[in-house]
Protein backbone atom coordinates (compact mmCIF):
# COMPACT_ATOMS: atom_id res chain seq x y z
CA UNK A 1 0.00 0.00 0.00
CA UNK A 2 0.84 3.50 -0.52
CA UNK A 3 1.86 5.77 2.30
CA UNK A 4 0.31 8.35 1.32
CA UNK A 5 -2.69 6.98 1.48
CA UNK A 6 -2.14 6.08 5.55
CA UNK A 7 -0.23 8.95 6.71
CA UNK A 8 -1.69 12.83 6.68
CA UNK A 9 -0.65 15.02 4.18
CA UNK A 10 0.10 18.22 4.79
CA UNK A 11 -2.02 20.89 3.90
CA UNK A 12 -0.10 22.84 1.13
CA UNK A 13 0.79 19.32 -0.51
CA UNK A 14 -2.92 18.41 -0.02
CA UNK A 15 -4.18 21.51 -2.05
CA UNK A 16 -1.48 21.41 -4.51
CA UNK A 17 -2.72 18.00 -5.60
CA UNK A 18 -6.17 18.53 -5.27
CA UNK A 19 -5.77 21.30 -7.54
CA UNK A 20 -3.89 19.29 -9.94
CA UNK A 21 -6.51 17.30 -10.26
CA UNK A 22 -8.73 19.82 -11.16
CA UNK A 23 -6.95 20.68 -13.82
CA UNK A 24 -6.78 16.88 -14.88
CA UNK A 25 -10.35 16.04 -14.68
CA UNK A 26 -10.86 19.88 -16.61
CA UNK A 27 -8.59 19.05 -19.75
CA UNK A 28 -10.44 14.92 -19.83
CA UNK A 29 -14.04 16.87 -20.62
CA UNK A 30 -12.62 19.38 -22.76
CA UNK A 31 -11.09 16.49 -24.77
CA UNK A 32 -14.11 14.35 -24.42
CA UNK A 33 -15.89 17.13 -25.49
CA UNK A 34 -14.01 18.18 -28.43
CA UNK A 35 -14.82 14.19 -29.85
CA UNK A 36 -17.96 14.18 -29.32
CA UNK A 37 -18.17 17.21 -31.30
CA UNK A 38 -15.88 15.80 -34.01
CA UNK A 39 -17.95 12.64 -34.19
CA UNK A 40 -21.08 14.97 -34.62
CA UNK A 41 -19.80 17.29 -36.97
CA UNK A 42 -18.74 14.33 -39.41
CA UNK A 43 -22.58 12.52 -38.79
CA UNK A 44 -24.12 15.64 -39.94
CA UNK A 45 -21.74 16.38 -42.79
CA UNK A 46 -23.01 12.65 -43.79
CA UNK A 47 -26.64 13.33 -43.45
CA UNK A 48 -27.51 12.21 -40.11
CA UNK A 49 -29.98 14.13 -38.15
CA UNK A 50 -29.85 14.05 -34.01
CA UNK A 51 -32.34 11.89 -32.99
CA UNK A 52 -34.34 14.85 -31.40
CA UNK A 53 -34.35 17.19 -34.29
CA UNK A 54 -37.21 17.43 -36.87
CA UNK A 55 -36.82 15.28 -40.05
CA UNK A 56 -39.12 17.63 -42.29
CA UNK A 57 -38.95 18.75 -45.49
CA UNK A 58 -36.29 21.19 -46.16
CA UNK A 59 -36.68 25.22 -45.39
CA UNK A 60 -36.37 26.95 -48.49
CA UNK A 61 -38.87 28.99 -50.44
CA UNK A 62 -40.57 27.65 -53.47
CA UNK A 63 -41.25 30.28 -55.86
CA UNK A 64 -44.77 30.22 -56.85
CA UNK A 65 -45.57 29.45 -60.37
CA UNK A 66 -48.86 29.00 -62.81
CA UNK A 67 -49.38 25.66 -63.04
CA UNK A 68 -51.47 24.41 -66.15
CA UNK A 69 -52.47 20.34 -66.74
CA UNK A 70 -50.21 17.66 -66.71
CA UNK A 71 -47.61 19.53 -65.07
CA UNK A 72 -46.72 18.40 -61.45
CA UNK A 73 -47.88 21.04 -58.53
CA UNK A 74 -45.97 23.43 -56.52
CA UNK A 75 -45.44 23.62 -53.50
CA UNK A 76 -47.22 26.64 -52.82
CA UNK A 77 -49.73 27.39 -55.17
CA UNK A 78 -49.80 30.47 -57.27
CA UNK A 79 -51.74 33.92 -56.10
CA UNK A 80 -54.95 34.20 -58.00
CA UNK A 81 -54.59 37.23 -60.41
CA UNK A 82 -56.62 40.61 -60.01
CA UNK A 83 -59.00 40.53 -62.73
CA UNK A 84 -61.49 42.46 -61.38
CA UNK A 85 -62.06 44.11 -58.43
CA UNK A 86 -63.70 47.63 -56.67
CA UNK A 87 -67.30 48.49 -55.81
CA UNK A 88 -69.21 49.79 -59.00
CA UNK A 89 -67.62 53.20 -59.74
CA UNK A 90 -71.29 54.22 -61.05
CA UNK A 91 -73.22 52.77 -58.47
CA UNK A 92 -75.47 56.48 -58.56
CA UNK A 93 -76.22 56.13 -62.55
CA UNK A 94 -79.37 55.24 -64.10
CA UNK A 95 -79.75 52.89 -66.65
CA UNK A 96 -81.98 50.47 -67.35
CA UNK A 97 -81.36 46.91 -68.17
CA UNK A 98 -83.85 43.92 -68.29
CA UNK A 99 -81.05 41.53 -67.52
CA UNK A 100 -81.63 39.85 -64.08
CA UNK A 101 -77.55 40.19 -63.71
CA UNK A 102 -74.83 41.97 -65.00
CA UNK A 103 -71.65 43.94 -65.19
CA UNK A 104 -69.61 46.82 -67.10
CA UNK A 105 -65.72 46.75 -66.07
CA UNK A 106 -62.87 48.89 -67.54
CA UNK A 107 -61.22 46.09 -69.41
CA UNK A 108 -57.85 47.69 -69.52
CA UNK A 109 -57.77 48.14 -65.48
CA UNK A 110 -60.14 45.79 -64.04
CA UNK A 111 -62.75 48.02 -62.21
CA UNK A 112 -66.03 47.36 -61.86
CA UNK A 113 -68.36 49.97 -63.27
CA UNK A 114 -71.47 49.30 -62.73
CA UNK A 115 -73.25 46.02 -61.78
CA UNK A 116 -76.33 43.85 -60.84
CA UNK A 117 -75.95 41.08 -58.79
CA UNK A 118 -72.44 40.07 -60.24
CA UNK A 119 -72.06 37.46 -57.92
CA UNK A 120 -75.29 35.42 -58.84
CA UNK A 121 -74.29 31.81 -60.53
CA UNK A 122 -76.60 31.76 -63.70
CA UNK A 123 -76.32 29.26 -66.53
CA UNK A 124 -74.36 30.76 -69.69
CA UNK A 125 -74.89 28.48 -72.21
CA UNK A 126 -72.29 29.16 -75.17
CA UNK A 127 -70.69 31.53 -73.44
CA UNK A 128 -68.66 28.94 -71.95
CA UNK A 129 -66.56 28.69 -75.35
CA UNK A 130 -64.60 31.37 -73.98
CA UNK A 131 -62.54 29.32 -71.72
CA UNK A 132 -62.86 25.91 -74.05
CA UNK A 133 -60.90 28.80 -76.66
CA UNK A 134 -58.63 29.87 -74.02
CA UNK A 135 -57.30 26.40 -72.90
CA UNK A 136 -57.55 25.16 -76.70
CA UNK A 137 -55.43 28.12 -78.07
CA UNK A 138 -52.81 27.24 -75.20
CA UNK A 139 -52.65 23.32 -76.33
CA UNK A 140 -53.75 22.94 -80.13
CA UNK A 141 -51.31 24.08 -82.47
CA UNK A 142 -53.07 26.63 -84.74
CA UNK A 143 -51.64 25.09 -88.09
CA UNK A 144 -52.18 21.69 -86.43
CA UNK A 145 -54.49 18.87 -88.65
CA UNK A 146 -56.92 17.46 -86.77
CA UNK A 147 -58.48 13.93 -87.34
CA UNK A 148 -62.22 14.32 -86.45
CA UNK A 149 -63.54 11.81 -83.65
CA UNK A 150 -66.64 9.68 -84.02
CA UNK A 151 -68.35 10.92 -80.72
CA UNK A 152 -67.75 14.17 -81.73
CA UNK A 153 -70.50 13.92 -84.87
CA UNK A 154 -73.17 13.22 -81.93
CA UNK A 155 -73.47 16.13 -79.91
CA UNK A 156 -76.78 18.12 -79.57
CA UNK A 157 -77.29 20.61 -81.93
CA UNK A 158 -75.68 23.06 -83.06
CA UNK A 159 -73.51 21.26 -85.11
CA UNK A 160 -71.39 22.65 -88.47
CA UNK A 161 -71.36 19.30 -89.51
CA UNK A 162 -67.93 17.82 -88.97
CA UNK A 163 -67.55 14.40 -90.55
CA UNK A 164 -66.29 11.17 -88.78
CA UNK A 165 -62.38 11.07 -89.86
CA UNK A 166 -62.49 14.14 -91.55
CA UNK A 167 -58.89 16.00 -91.47
CA UNK A 168 -59.44 19.72 -90.57
CA UNK A 169 -56.65 22.15 -89.83
CA UNK A 170 -57.00 23.69 -86.40
CA UNK A 171 -57.24 27.17 -86.92
CA UNK A 172 -60.63 26.71 -88.77
CA UNK A 173 -62.36 24.96 -86.11
CA UNK A 174 -61.52 27.62 -84.04
CA UNK A 175 -63.37 29.68 -86.04
CA UNK A 176 -66.46 28.29 -86.16
CA UNK A 177 -66.13 27.59 -82.59
CA UNK A 178 -65.93 31.38 -81.77
CA UNK A 179 -68.20 32.67 -84.57
CA UNK A 180 -70.84 29.69 -85.59
CA UNK A 181 -70.50 28.57 -81.80
CA UNK A 182 -70.44 24.98 -83.35
CA UNK A 183 -71.11 21.93 -79.93
CA UNK A 184 -69.09 19.64 -82.55
CA UNK A 185 -66.07 22.00 -83.17
CA UNK A 186 -66.40 22.62 -78.94
CA UNK A 187 -65.91 18.44 -78.22
CA UNK A 188 -63.19 18.15 -80.70
CA UNK A 189 -61.40 20.69 -79.73
CA UNK A 190 -61.90 19.36 -76.50
CA UNK A 191 -60.43 15.49 -77.33
CA UNK A 192 -57.56 17.50 -79.20
CA UNK A 193 -56.24 19.36 -76.14
CA UNK A 194 -56.04 16.92 -73.47
CA UNK A 195 -57.03 13.38 -75.26
CA UNK A 196 -61.23 13.54 -73.89
CA UNK A 197 -63.81 15.42 -73.05
CA UNK A 198 -63.35 14.81 -69.91
CA UNK A 199 -59.83 15.43 -69.18
CA UNK A 200 -60.27 18.77 -70.80
CA UNK A 201 -63.11 19.46 -68.11
CA UNK A 202 -61.06 18.65 -65.21
CA UNK A 203 -58.61 21.13 -67.41
CA UNK A 204 -61.32 23.47 -67.64
CA UNK A 205 -62.15 23.90 -63.76
CA UNK A 206 -58.64 23.65 -62.50
CA UNK A 207 -57.91 26.67 -64.57
CA UNK A 208 -61.56 28.38 -63.37
CA UNK A 209 -59.62 27.93 -59.89
CA UNK A 210 -56.48 29.18 -60.72
CA UNK A 211 -57.60 32.41 -62.05
CA UNK A 212 -59.82 33.20 -59.14
CA UNK A 213 -63.15 32.42 -60.50
CA UNK A 214 -65.33 31.51 -57.40
CA UNK A 215 -68.27 30.77 -58.80
CA UNK A 216 -67.65 29.03 -62.07
CA UNK A 217 -68.07 25.63 -62.97
CA UNK A 218 -67.93 23.59 -66.42
CA UNK A 219 -70.02 20.57 -67.12
CA UNK A 220 -69.40 20.46 -70.90
CA UNK A 221 -66.77 22.17 -73.30
CA UNK A 222 -69.82 23.69 -75.28
CA UNK A 223 -72.60 24.70 -72.69
CA UNK A 224 -75.10 22.91 -74.29
CA UNK A 225 -75.42 20.96 -71.06
CA UNK A 226 -77.22 23.53 -68.43
CA UNK A 227 -77.20 21.29 -65.32
CA UNK A 228 -74.12 21.99 -62.95
CA UNK A 229 -72.50 23.96 -65.88
CA UNK A 230 -72.62 28.04 -64.67
CA UNK A 231 -70.75 31.07 -64.43
CA UNK A 232 -71.39 34.93 -63.11
CA UNK A 233 -71.50 38.36 -64.45
CA UNK A 234 -68.09 39.12 -62.60
CA UNK A 235 -66.11 35.76 -63.47
CA UNK A 236 -67.39 35.98 -66.97
CA UNK A 237 -65.89 39.29 -67.59
CA UNK A 238 -62.28 38.39 -65.61
CA UNK A 239 -62.09 35.18 -67.72
CA UNK A 240 -62.93 37.32 -70.51
CA UNK A 241 -60.12 40.04 -69.53
CA UNK A 242 -57.68 36.99 -69.30
CA UNK A 243 -58.71 35.51 -72.56
CA UNK A 244 -58.24 38.65 -74.62
CA UNK A 245 -54.40 39.11 -73.49
CA UNK A 246 -53.73 35.93 -76.25
CA UNK A 247 -53.79 38.04 -79.71
CA UNK A 248 -55.16 35.07 -81.13
CA UNK A 249 -58.07 34.75 -79.18
CA UNK A 250 -58.60 38.69 -79.35
CA UNK A 251 -58.93 38.17 -83.33
CA UNK A 252 -61.13 35.85 -83.53
CA UNK A 253 -63.70 37.08 -81.60
CA UNK A 254 -63.71 40.56 -83.89
CA UNK A 255 -64.14 38.84 -86.58
CA UNK A 256 -67.55 39.61 -88.59
CA UNK A 257 -67.06 36.79 -91.28
CA UNK A 258 -64.25 34.64 -93.15
CA UNK A 259 -64.38 32.39 -96.20
CA UNK A 260 -62.74 29.36 -95.59
CA UNK A 261 -61.86 26.42 -97.95
CA UNK A 262 -62.81 22.80 -97.09
CA UNK A 263 -62.47 18.98 -98.60
CA UNK A 264 -64.88 17.76 -100.75
CA UNK A 265 -67.70 17.47 -101.02
CA UNK A 266 -68.16 20.35 -98.83
CA UNK A 267 -65.68 22.49 -100.89
CA UNK A 268 -66.03 25.76 -98.43
CA UNK A 269 -67.78 27.38 -95.62
CA UNK A 270 -68.23 30.87 -94.75
CA UNK A 271 -68.73 31.69 -90.75
CA UNK A 272 -70.76 34.62 -90.05
CA UNK A 273 -69.92 36.05 -86.54
CA UNK A 274 -73.90 35.71 -84.63
CA UNK A 275 -72.71 38.65 -82.52
CA UNK A 276 -75.06 41.23 -84.01
CA UNK A 277 -73.21 44.41 -81.87
CA UNK A 278 -70.19 43.40 -83.99
CA UNK A 279 -72.06 44.88 -87.38
CA UNK A 280 -74.48 47.70 -85.58
CA UNK A 281 -72.54 48.87 -82.51
CA UNK A 282 -69.93 51.57 -83.61
CA UNK A 283 -66.47 50.34 -81.95
CA UNK A 284 -67.44 46.77 -80.69
CA UNK A 285 -64.94 43.78 -80.68
CA UNK A 286 -65.84 40.79 -79.41
CA UNK A 287 -66.71 38.53 -77.52
CA UNK A 288 -69.29 35.95 -77.60
CA UNK A 289 -73.50 34.75 -77.81
CA UNK A 290 -75.05 32.16 -76.04
CA UNK A 291 -78.15 30.31 -75.67
CA UNK A 292 -79.82 27.78 -74.58
CA UNK A 293 -84.04 27.52 -73.20
CA UNK A 294 -82.50 27.05 -69.27
CA UNK A 295 -80.12 30.10 -69.30
CA UNK A 296 -81.90 32.67 -71.84
CA UNK A 297 -79.75 35.00 -73.74
CA UNK A 298 -76.44 36.00 -72.61
CA UNK A 299 -73.78 37.94 -74.21
CA UNK A 300 -70.35 39.16 -73.47
CA UNK A 301 -69.73 42.61 -75.60
CA UNK A 302 -66.52 44.39 -75.91
CA UNK A 303 -65.95 47.53 -77.38
CA UNK A 304 -63.55 50.21 -77.83
CA UNK A 305 -63.62 54.31 -77.99
CA UNK A 306 -60.90 56.49 -77.74
CA UNK A 307 -58.23 54.48 -76.98
CA UNK A 308 -60.74 52.84 -74.01
CA UNK A 309 -62.02 49.57 -73.95
CA UNK A 310 -64.98 48.45 -71.82
CA UNK A 311 -66.63 44.97 -70.71
CA UNK A 312 -70.40 44.19 -70.68
CA UNK A 313 -71.70 40.87 -69.64
CA UNK A 314 -75.55 40.51 -69.54
CA UNK A 315 -76.91 36.88 -68.35
CA UNK A 316 -80.86 35.79 -68.87
CA UNK A 317 -81.54 38.98 -70.22
CA UNK A 318 -84.91 39.46 -72.85
CA UNK A 319 -83.25 42.04 -74.78
CA UNK A 320 -79.18 41.45 -74.48
CA UNK A 321 -77.93 43.66 -77.47
CA UNK A 322 -80.40 46.58 -75.73
CA UNK A 323 -79.03 45.82 -72.45
CA UNK A 324 -75.42 45.85 -73.65
CA UNK A 325 -75.30 48.52 -75.76
CA UNK A 326 -76.99 50.59 -72.56
CA UNK A 327 -73.88 49.50 -70.76
CA UNK A 328 -71.64 50.51 -73.32
CA UNK A 329 -73.01 53.90 -73.64
CA UNK A 330 -72.99 54.44 -69.61
CA UNK A 331 -69.37 53.87 -69.62
CA UNK A 332 -68.53 55.46 -72.43
CA UNK A 333 -69.95 58.58 -71.62
CA UNK A 334 -68.48 58.46 -67.84
CA UNK A 335 -65.09 58.40 -69.03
Amino acid sequence: MSLDVLTPVAPRRRRRRYRAGRVALLVLVVLAAASAGIWFGRRTALGHHHPLVSRGPATTAATPTVTHAGTAPEMRPAKPPRLVFGPPLLAGAHVRVRAPAAILVDAKTGRVLWAERPHERRKIASLTKIMTATLALREVPWESTVTVARSVTRVPLVREGLRTGEHVKAWKLFYALLLFSGNDDANQLAISSAGSVHAFLRQMNDEARRLGLRDTHYTSPSGIRDRGNYSTPWDLAALTRYALRNPRFDRLVRTKLIHVRWAAPTNSKIYVNNNYLLHEYSGANGVKTGYTSAAGWCLVATATRHGRMLIAVVLDSPNMYGDAERLLNLGFSHG
